[in-house]
C-alpha cells in the first residue's frame, strides 16, 4: 500500500522541523504497551514499566487514547508553534482542542471495551475531561520521560540540526528521501510505502512538519488534521544510542574538581536512581548521598523527579558533557 503527499513550491517553502515532547509521550507509551521485546528500548522499558504500573498509568486515559496498534487520537499531537516547544506549551494546545475535533478523533478511535466508559466521558464533556487527560500526561512525563529528557532532547535536536544542514547543502528532496526506508521523494510527491494511514494534501493544510522521535522506531507515524500542516514523525538519527552507558575517560579530571564521591554519583546516574539506590551502589551513607545530590543539583548537574514515594535523580546534559567531552 502506498500514499502520496503532493508538494507545490509553497509547500516546500513551508516544510520545517520541530522537536515535540508530546510526540515522545505518545510514541514512548506505545512502546511500553505494544512491544514485548521493546527492541532498542529494552533498557528504558525495564526501568520505566514498573513505575507506570505502580502509578496505574497503564490503564488510564493514555491507555484509552494511545492503543498499542493503529490509530491514536490526533488531538494529542497539536502543531508545535516553533521548533522546540515545551511540554507545557503543547499541553496548553491540547486543552484548547476544539470540541468537534475531539469527538471526530474519538469516532475514529477503535477503543476496546475496557476503555469505552472513559471515551464516552471525554466525548460528552471534552473541556472538563481534557484537564484530566493533561494531568495524567504530566504524571506520565515525570515518571517515564523527564529523568531521561536531557539525553532524548540532545538526540532530537542533533537530528534537526543535521538535517537542516543537509537541506542547505543538498536540498529538500534528498533529505525527504533519507528520513526512513518507507518514505521517498518522487517528482514533487512524498510517498509513503506500506502505510496503513494515508497522508494526503486534501486532508491537511499546506507545508509539512517533520518531527524526529526517539521512540517512533521501527516505523513512521503521521497526523493529518485540516487546516494544520501534515505531520510526519520518524526515527531520529542515533536513537539507538540513547540508552547506552555514557561514562567517558574524563572521570579523573572531573573528580579533581568535584571530588571522588560526587563524580562517582554522577557516573552511577547513567541510569536514574533514588538516594537509597545510590547509597547501596556507591557504598556511601544515605545522608552523605543526599548532601552531595543537593550540591550537584544546585550546580545544574542533576535533576530530581518524583516517582511515588521516592525521588529519582538523573544526570543533566551538562553533566554528560563533563564526563564525555
Amino acid at each position: 500500500m502506498e500514499s502520496g503527499l503532493s508538494f507545490s513550491a509553497a509547500d516546500l517553502a513551508q516544510t520545517r522541523f520541530a522537536v515535540s515532547p508530546m510526540w515522545e509521550v505518545v510514541t514512548s507509551y506505545r512502546v511500553l504497551v505494544g512491544r514485548p521485546d521493546s527492541g532498542p528500548h529494552r533498557r528504558w522499558v525495564s526501568q520505566v514499566r514498573p513505575r507506570i504500573v505502580r502509578a496505574g498509568l497503564d490503564r488510564g486515559w493514555l491507555a484509552a487514547l494511545v492503543p498499542a496498534h493503529g490509530y491514536l487520537a490526533d488531538f494529542l499531537n497539536p502543531t508545535p508553534a516553533g521548533p522546540f516547544p515545551t511540554l507545557g506549551a503543547e499541553l496548553d494546545a491540547v486543552l484548547r482542542t476544539p470540541v468537534e475535533q475531539v469527538r471526530d478523533d474519538l469516532r475514529t478511535l477503535a477503543g476496546d471495551e475496557h476503555h469505552l466508559d472513559r471515551l464516552r466521558l471525554l466525548h460528552d464533556d471534552p473541556p472538563a475531561v481534557l484537564r484530566k487527560v493533561v494531568d495524567e500526561i504530566e504524571a506520565y512525563w515525570e515518571l517515564a520521560i523527564a529523568p531521561y529528557w536531557a539525553r532524548i532532547q540532545h538526540v532530537l535536536e542533533a537530528d534537526v540540526f543535521h538535517r537542516a544542514r543537509q537541506v542547505a547543502e543538498h536540498g529538500s528532496a534528498r533529505v525527504l528521501s533519507e528520513l526512513h526506508e518507507t518514505v521517498r521523494w518522487d517528482d514533487g510527491t512524498l510517498r509513503l510505502v506500506r502505510r496503513h494511514c494515508a497522508l494526503r494534501r486534501d486532508q491537511a493544510g499546506s507545508g509539512l512538519l517533520l518531527v524526529p522521535s526517539v521512540f517512533a522506531w521501527p516505523r513512521v507515524l503521521t497526523r493529518s488534521v485540516h487546516p494544520d500542516p501534515p505531520q510526519l514523525a520518524y526515527p531520529a538519527r542515533g536513537f539507538g544510542a540513547v540508552w547506552e552507558p555514557r561514562t567517558g575517560d574524563a572521570t579523573e579530571a572531573v573528580a579533581a574538581v568535584l571530588g571522588r564521591s560526587r563524580t562517582l554519583l554522577l557516573t552511577e546516574l547513567d541510569t536514574p536512581a533514588s538516594t537509597t539506590q545510590l547509597a547501596a551502589h556507591c557504598g556511601l551513607s544515605a545522608a552523605g548521598v543526599s548532601q552531595h545530590l543537593i550540591a550537584l543539583r544546585n550546580a545544574g548537574l542533576v535533576t530530581a523527579h518524583r516517582s511515588g514515594r521516592s525521588v529519582l535523580y538523573a544526570r543533566t546534559a551538562v553533566a554528560d558533557q563533563l564526563l564525555n567531552p
